[in-house]
């Protein structure tokens, strides 16, 4: 029944911006937590940062910290993510996820819902 969408990747210079959206179905959308996730060739998914139902109790991994910022748009059934200053170490397949939960979660076995990602390439 759950369904995720992501969107808004991208090619962009280092020290650019990119914002993705992630779009959910359902109408208890406010009652999952969300996060962002990222995995690039070879390697394994990483947590990038995580939203929780009440808005609060945000959480970034130390690699993006001060430069990435999740957001969500209840009305909207909506998840962001606000890529500013972006690195080449950066570059990924960027996955949204959900998961039924007030607390936050960091790693990807936690999550239930996962959307197909979106290509994020960063030019140095």
């Amino acid at each position: 029944q759950v369904q995720l969408v992501e969107s808004g990747g991208g090619l962009v210079q280092a020290g650019g911006s990119l914002r993705l959206s992630c779009v959910a179905s359902g109408r208890t959308f406010s009652s999952y937590s969300m996060g962002w996730f990222r995995q690039a060739p070879g390697k394994e998914r990483e947590f990038v940062a995580s939203i929780v139902w009440n808005f609060r109790n945000l959480r970034y991994a130390d690699s993006v910290k001060g430069r990435f910022t999740i957001s969500r748009d209840n009305a909207k059934n909506t998840v962001y993510l606000q890529m500013n200053r972006l690195k080449p170490e950066d570059t990924a397949v960027y996955y949204c996820a959900a998961h039924l939960s007030s607390v936050v979660h960091t790693t990807a076995p936690e999550y239930d819902y996962w959307g197909r990602g979106t290509q994020v390439t960063v030019s140095s």
